[in-house]
């Protein structure tokens, strides 16, 4: 019995030395793997921060394509906005007093004397002719006011190279005035005349309330 106890606590004794050799062995692995594991996880993360960074650096190279892509096209309008001819004018009728004009017994342009605005100077108020120094496409407006206390009726018409375009016309009725306007977009060569025509044995009526007005401008060159 004896002998048996003996060899039980030696095999006992061996059981524990070899556990314990096991976890020592286990620890060692687990020491030498952590700095590994570290290493591979920091790796990962600046991967994909370098993703993010090449990401970032990709958006801020395509926003600079589109910046010079835009300040191109500014400086583009720009060149064709300063390059464009500039014509523009508007004008009232009188520059001072009150009255009726007319009527004539012929057609004759009205001279819309008092100038708000006429750039590139192709409006003429002494004679009431608007003369193209710019071939290319034109807007013109008029406006016509008549104060018809007695007759005759109010006709003026638009006009270029003496052909009619549009026109404004009203006839005497138990009201004493009446306003009307009109307008056109018309192509125009270099020297075309456009004028307001107030027909033969019409008339119109102004004052300092510049009822009556003559405008154009150029729109585009062709």
């Amino acid at each position: 019995m004896e002998k048996i106890a003996v060899l039980m606590l030696m095999l006992a004794l061996c059981c524990c030395q070899c556990d314990a050799e096991g976890l020592d062995n286990q620890i060692k692995v687990s020491q030498s793997a952590a700095p590994g594991c570290s290493l591979t996880c920091t790796a990962n993360k600046l991967g994909a921060v370098e993703e993010k960074v090449t990401n970032m650096a990709d958006k801020l190279s395509l926003l600079e394509t589109k910046l010079q892509a835009s300040e191109t096209e500014v400086r583009e309008l720009k060149n064709l906005i300063e390059g464009q001819p500039r014509v523009a004018f508007s004008a009232a009728l009188r520059d001072t007093g009150s009255g009726n004009i007319g009527p004539f017994s012929t057609a004759v342009p009205l001279k819309y004397k008092k100038v708000f605005s006429n750039t590139g100077n192709s409006y003429n108020p002494a004679t009431g002719l608007f003369t193209a120094t710019v071939k290319g496409t034109y807007f013109f407006r008029f406006s016509m006011f008549n104060n018809l206390y007695r007759s005759p009726s109010s006709v003026v018409s638009l006009k270029k190279n003496g052909e009619r375009l549009v026109s404004v016309w009203d006839v005497s009725a138990s009201d004493n005035n009446d306003m009307g306007s009109n307008a056109v977009v018309v192509a125009l060569e270099v020297d075309d005349i456009v004028c307001a025509e107030l027909q033969a044995n019409r008339l119109v009526y102004d004052d300092v309330m510049n009822y009556n007005t003559f405008t154009g401008f150029l729109l585009f060159t062709m």
